[in-house]
């Protein structure tokens, strides 16, 4: 269960689902990893782009003394949402990863600037000198704490476009959240999401084609939520009977469904490991 790519990212976001999974069949075993640069990982200075998360799990998924080394022989089914779901793609589609299946939780390809201002030589420019001034001795920690790394910001962020309902978002859960943005290096791994540098595709066109390259490697389960940020859910939306994707189905939720309605999602992916 691989966590969403964003400032927020961690595998607590799996945990109800996870729960729920290996409850119904204690044959089943669940395992989340935080992604490099995110969550509870470390988060050094480097510079982190979409191929860096990519190797990343393709090590985890296939080091023979990793957590995932010690099945029987089964290759395991490998859960994503929003840009981890591409990711994850991506990498079974080029014959890195052998899955048995990939189920993609409302899955994004686009970064936050990049869907919202496009990818124009100009706009790419000033991506860049964003990076730049985030990485920063100082005033990288200063535009940071200014653009994300404060309660209201974090609050804001989940009602918004992370949750569907403001309700759901609880002092505990932004408490959660903004104890990430805390951590030392916190900065490094957001600006390159923020700024497009960890967007596994580059436009829908090969966002549709990367899952149509899974036809006959293995079934794909995507699930679109419904109250996804418009521009979000028009690219999800273009996987409805695309080439590759085996099942779709309409969840409720936005950008974390999988954390906000944990039992949908849960009953979906069940429903769908029980028929492969």
């Amino acid at each position: 269960l691989l966590p969403t790519v964003s400032d927020v990212s961690t595998t607590e976001e799996w945990k109800a689902v996870s729960q729920d999974i290996v409850t119904k069949d204690s044959s089943w075993r669940s395992v989340t990893v935080d992604w490099p640069g995110f969550g509870l990982s470390d988060r050094p200075a480097i510079d982190y782009t979409a191929d860096t998360l990519e190797k990343f799990l393709v090590d985890f998924v296939m080091a023979q003394d990793g957590p995932l080394g010690s099945t029987t022989g089964q290759s395991p089914v490998i859960a994503g949402g929003g840009h981890a779901a591409t990711i994850a793609a991506k990498a079974i589609a080029g014959g890195k990863i052998n899955a048995r299946a990939l189920v993609a939780v409302a899955p994004t390809w686009a970064g936050p600037l990049p869907i919202v201002f496009g990818q124009s030589p100009d706009a790419v420019s000033k991506y860049g000198f964003l990076r730049g001034a985030l990485r920063a001795p100082a005033v990288g920690w200063a535009l940071y704490n200014a653009l994300v790394s404060s309660r209201s910001n974090i609050r804001k962020q989940y009602e918004s476009h992370v949750y569907s309902e403001s309700s759901n978002v609880t002092d505990a859960i932004v408490d959660s959240r903004l104890a990430l943005t805390k951590l030392p290096g916190a900065r490094y791994a957001p600006a390159a999401f923020l700024t497009g540098l960890l967007d596994p595709v580059k436009s829908r066109e090969e966002f549709v084609e990367l899952f149509g390259a899974l036809d006959g490697k293995v079934p794909a389960l995507v699930m679109v939520s419904t109250a996804s940020p418009r521009r979000s859910r028009a690219e999800m939306e273009a996987l409805r009977d695309a080439k590759g994707v085996a099942k779709l189905v309409e969840i409720p939720g936005a950008l974390l469904a999988h954390e906000e309605f944990p039992g949908r999602v849960a009953s979906e992916l069940y429903e769908f490991l029980s028929n492969l």
